[in-house]
Formats: structure tokens, C-alpha cells, sequence
């Protein structure tokens, strides 16, 4: 085995990808430039793998990636005359006597940074698209062509997209802070979607051998606490904070000691998290409260959430409580995945003979691997062996992640053997 594939390696990278981050957001609020800090950011990653493991992880990694960081940032403003007033004076701070060379930055100003950064990548003057692959690629750290797998286009298209989101950030002057008071109610939408696609990168990971990234977990979840404490009379942040808690109560089960996927039936409950669960349906109920008359989506799909992490089985949930919860998420967000976990809930309701008629009227996932996994799980249900063996196989041919891919291959294994068995 190579050193690059050793435990120890993954471990390292991971160590050095997660406070990367940190000093990304540091290093951007000083230099007012995001290109500029995140290539001697990348120069100060690519160095401490080379030297790490043959002189040992520093006491202070964040410290050590700061200093290399800054250095570097100091020769490349030097060196090119044309840099921007801030950047030139940011030379001051990032000169050799600076105490930030010796020491980590304070926790609070870390926060306060990754915040910033949050509010930075989900900026309104920033389409959708360009927000979206600027989370992924900046507080989720995934390389461009991991972003351009995750989004499904080419690399060169997501490379030109980046490069322009960028652009659009310095020459449009988008502040790198966190909006005033009155501002933030406008910005709620975004950042919430912004810290949820990074848990949702954690809680299934588009790359990697692992299906789940606890590192963006964590990150996301201390994200949504921080957002809390900064709003916390916003409904949409108590309601993503509740559901990523609930979600993430599960994670000691959700995968067996091969790294393979558990699905929720399989899981032994009693692993789950009880303090997430008990903090997380508490959120939900203030969420709630604050919601008498117009649902929040975040808040709806975590109430959805509730009713599993307080069910002592499968047989044993609410299931007319989650179809229930389903019918006003529909309200307010009406699309065919929500639409297709809801036709799944109905299975577990009415039999799946129901199950199916509901899986069969969602429009528009025929290209949606889930979806035909779906099918193929009530076809079996329903004896039609022949029937469910074609749908995995239609699961198998699209776009998935390795766990996802080998959770189907087994399913189809298995169906296929129950074939034989009977011929």
C-alpha cells in the first residue's frame, strides 16, 4: 500500500482540508481577495503534506498553515506591483513581526471569518449556480473537478464558472463581512441553503469511498449554531439547525464497519444520538411556534425528521404523521424528490401496492437513479422479482456515489439468487 492510500494519509489530508478552510476565511478577510488567499492557501496545503509527515503535525496546525499561507500571500504582493490597495495594505498585517505568525487566530474571529466566508459565497449578486459551486468548492473544499462531478457538468465548464464568480466578487466590491441587521432577513434564503448543501455533502458525499464526510457534517452544524445565535428569531435557521441535528443523530448507524451504507430499517437505534434528537425536536417546536400560518420548508422537513428519530422502529413511526408533514411540504416546496419521498411514505403507510402507484405518478425522475431504486424496492416488496431486478439495473446505469452504487448492487445480487433459487 502506498503511503497515499495509508489511513494515516487520509487522516492528514483531512486534517489539513478542514482547518484550510479556516485559514481561507482568515486570509480572505485580510487580502480582500479570494483567488489571491486561496492560492497560497493551496500552496500552504501541498507543503504541509510534503513536510508533515516527515517532520510531524506542529503543534498548532492552524498556526503553521496561517504563517505558510501569509508568506506566501507577502511574496506574491511584493512581487506584483498591480495588486489593489487592500491587498498591498494588507502587507502590514501579514508582515514578518506579526503576532498571527506565532499563534492561531482567537476562536471568536475564526467564527466571525467563516461566517463572513458563508455570507460571501451565497451573495445575492451572485447567481444560483455560481453560489452553489463557490460552497462546494471553498467551505466544502472539494477539488473543481470533484465540484463539476457533483453539479454534472465538465470540468472546463465548472473551472470558467468559478473563475467568473470570482470576478464577479472583486469587481462587483461584494463585501467580505456579515451584513448589517437590517440586511440579514434578505440573505436567511441563501445562507441556509448554502450551510445545508455543505451538510449535505457531509451526510452523502458525491466523491470519496467514504458515504459520509463527518468533517462537513460537523462544520455544517456549528455553522447553523453559529447563524442561530445570530439570528435567532429566524425560523428557516432554527428549522436547518433541527434538521441537520436530527439527521446527523443517526450517524453511528448509518454505516457498518465495511463503510457500506445502512438504510433507516436496518439501523440499530440504539446508537443514535438521544441529545441531538431531544435538542433537535425542540428546535423544531420553536420553529413551529414561529410559523403558525406559513410553513417553513426547513421546519416541515425536520418535524418530518422528528417523527423518525422519536419512532422506537419502522414499523413502529407515524407514518400517516410523515405523509401528513409531506402534504404541507408540498405546499411550499413542490418538487418531484419531495414528491417521491412522499410516495415512499406511503408504501410504509398503505402497503406497497400504494407505494408504487405514488412512485409511478412523480413526474420528471426518470433520469433520478433514486427513483427507480424506489420502484425496484416496492416491486420486490410485491413479489415481482423479474420486475425490480430491471429497475436496479436502470439505478446502476446513472450517476451515483460508490456506496450508493454498491448498496444496489447488492440489492440486484440478491434479487437476482431469490431467482435462481426458485427456478
Amino acid at each position: 500500500m502506498s503511503d497515499s492510500a495509508t489511513p494515516a494519509h487520509a487522516a492528514l489530508v483531512r486534517l489539513v482540508r478542514d482547518e484550510g478552510t479556516r485559514v481561507l476565511a482568515t486570509l480572505i478577510r485580510v487580502t480582500g481577495s479570494v483567488q489571491l488567499a486561496e492560492d497560497c492557501v493551496q500552496d500552504a496545503t501541498i507543503r504541509a503534506l510534503e513536510t508533515w509527515p516527515r517532520d510531524g503535525v506542529p503543534d498548532v496546525p492552524p498556526a503553521w498553515l496561517t504563517t505558510t499561507a501569509r508568506r506566501r500571500a507577502i511574496d506574491i504582493i511584493r512581487r506584483e506591483r498591480l495588486r489593489t490597495g487592500k491587498e498591498v495594505a494588507a502587507v502590514e498585517w501579514l508582515g514578518p513581526d506579526d503576532p498571527m505568525s506565532a499563534v492561531a487566530p482567537p476562536d471568536d474571529v475564526v467564527a466571525d471569518d467563516l461566517l463572513r466566508l458563508v455570507f460571501t459565497c451565497c451573495h445575492p449578486a451572485l447567481a444560483l449556480e455560481a453560489q452553489v459551486a463557490l460552497s462546494l468548492r471553498t467551505l466544502c473544499g472539494l477539488t473543481t473537478a470533484e465540484v463539476a462531478r457533483a453539479l454534472l457538468v465538465p470540468e472546463a465548464t465548472m473551472t470558467k464558472r468559478l473563475t467568473r464568480a470570482k470576478q464577479k466578487i472583486a469587481q462587483a466590491h461584494i463585501p467580505y463581512r456579515v451584513p448589517s441587521a437590517h440586511d440579514l432577513p434578505d440573505r436567511v434564503s441563501g445562507v441556509a441553503g448554502c450551510v445545508y448543501l455543505l451538510f449535505n455533502e457531509g451526510y452523502a458525499a458525491t466523491a470519496g469511498a467514504d458515504p459520509v464526510r463527518a468533517d462537513l457534517v460537523d462544520e455544517a452544524v456549528r455553522l447553523g449554531r453559529l447563524l442561530v445565535q445570530l439570528m435567532p428569531d429566524e425560523p428557516a435557521l432554527l428549522g436547518l439547525l433541527a434538521l441537520m441535528l436530527l439527521h446527523d443523530s443517526r450517524r453511528a448507524a448509518r454505516t457498518d464497519p465495511a463503510c457500506d451504507l445502512v438504510l433507516l430499517a436496518d439501523q440499530d437505534r440504539s446508537r443514535w444520538d438521544r441529545e441531538h434528537i431531544r435538542e433537535g425536536v425542540l428546535l423544531v417546536g420553536e420553529g413551529l411556534r414561529r410559523t403558525p400560518s406559513t410553513p417553513d420548508p426547513y421546519v416541515v422537513q425536520a418535524a418530518i425528521a422528528a417523527c423518525h428519530g422519536l419512532a422506537p422502529s419502522v414499523a413502529g413511526t407515524d407514518w400517516p404523521a410523515v405523509v401528513s408533514w409531506y402534504d404541507v411540504l408540498l405546499s411550499v416546496q413542490d418538487t418531484p424528490v419531495v414528491r417521491l419521498n412522499r410516495a415512499v411514505a406511503i408504501g410504509e403507510r398503505d402497503g406497497p401496492a400504494a407505494g408504487l402507484a405514488a412512485v409511478n405518478e412523480v413526474p420528471g425522475l426518470e433520469r433520478y437513479p433514486l427513483w427507480h431504486a424506489s420502484r425496484a424496492e416496492l416491486l420486490w416488496r410485491l413479489d415481482r422479482g423479474a420486475e425490480a431486478a430491471a429497475a436496479w439495473r436502470t439505478a446502476l446505469a446513472g450517476e451515483t456515489n460508490a456506496p450508493t452504487r454498491r448498496h444496489l448492487e447488492r440489492r440486484l445480487a440478491g434479487c437476482v439468487d431469490a431467482a435462481a433459487d426458485l427456478g
